[in-house]
């Protein structure tokens, strides 16, 4: 039996589940290595803007199941939803077991007050263009399967992965210049309401930073994703970090650790196809 790190709150974020950029593997290998109390999906964690049912492999269908047991077994698991799992806020405010689907959440962290939220709502792209964000989607998504054959060809010879996709985002102006903002207008909010933490997720750039202005300070999280930076935020003794995955390998802990009984999960997924499908008919009626 192995030993599992116990952790008091772990956060990830920008899974995408459902699509060809997400790393499964990793992400349960991470999830098979930690014995968390709580538990917050921050958002993206299933990517229904791209969702088809002729995609979603076995090891995704295990990181659902992955939580489920998480919860069956005492985990608190807060699903906060984000802008491609958007269908779930019709179920804000649900709760089933140990699961619970929220638009947000501020919880008190040791006398400090933690606002958790996925961050879509200060994306301007989002909130006034959806369908140019959605096309972005999509080709973000070619980019990152082109990565990963970049990076299959570099692992063959012994090299070290690239993120193209990083280096773009480093290397634009205009990327760096919304994130930076992206950032500010979040940090600026939390303090003007008093937050101690900010947590989100949404951009893809895992963080942690003090923010001070004359109005006062907070910490900004942001717990990165699973389709390029392979991260999550943790808090434990009163202080948190950034886990990073490829810094970590955690060898020893297998993807496989339960078992493959998988029918009740296809069903979720069944599901999710057959809600998606209906939100897609009520938009071209509406735009008809």
């Amino acid at each position: 039996m192995k030993l599992k790190r116990k952790v008091e709150l772990v956060v990830i974020s920008d899974v995408h589940l459902g699509t060809y950029g997400c790393h499964a593997k990793q992400l349960l290998t991470y999830l098979n290595s930690i014995d968390p109390k709580r538990l917050i999906l921050n958002g993206d964690i299933i990517d229904v803007w791209q969702f088809s049912k002729h995609y979603f492999p076995k090891s995704h269908l295990k990181v659902i199941k992955k939580f489920i047991d998480m919860a069956s077994n005492g985990v608190e698991v807060i699903y906060i939803t984000g802008n491609h799992d958007e269908i779930f806020r019709k179920f804000a405010d649900t709760e089933i077991g140990n699961v619970s689907i929220v638009n947000k959440k501020v919880l008190e962290l040791d006398g400090k007050k933690a606002w958790f939220f996925h961050g879509d709502v200060f994306d301007v792209s989002i909130r006034k263009a959806k369908w140019l964000a959605k096309l972005g989607s999509y080709g973000y998504t070619l980019l990152t399967l082109l990565n990963r054959l970049v990076n299959w060809y570099l692992e063959s010879r012994g090299k070290e992965r690239y993120s193209l996709s990083k280096k773009i985002k480093n290397s634009v102006k205009g990327a760096v210049k919304y994130i930076n903002d992206y950032e500010s207008v979040i940090s600026d909010l939390a303090i003007e309401k008093g937050y101690d933490y900010v947590v989100c997720g949404h951009i893809h750039q895992p963080k942690m930073e003090y923010i001070e202005t004359p109005s006062g300070k907070t910490m900004y999280l942001n717990s990165g994703d699973w389709v390029e930076n392979f991260t999550a935020l943790e808090y434990q003794f009163k202080r948190w970090k950034v886990y990073s995955f490829n810094s970590d390998k955690l060898l020893p802990f297998s993807v496989d650790e339960d078992n493959d009984d998988l029918d009740g999960i296809q069903d979720v997924i069944a599901a999710i196809t057959i809600v998606s499908q209906k939100e897609q008919e009520h938009r071209q009626k509406k735009q008809a």
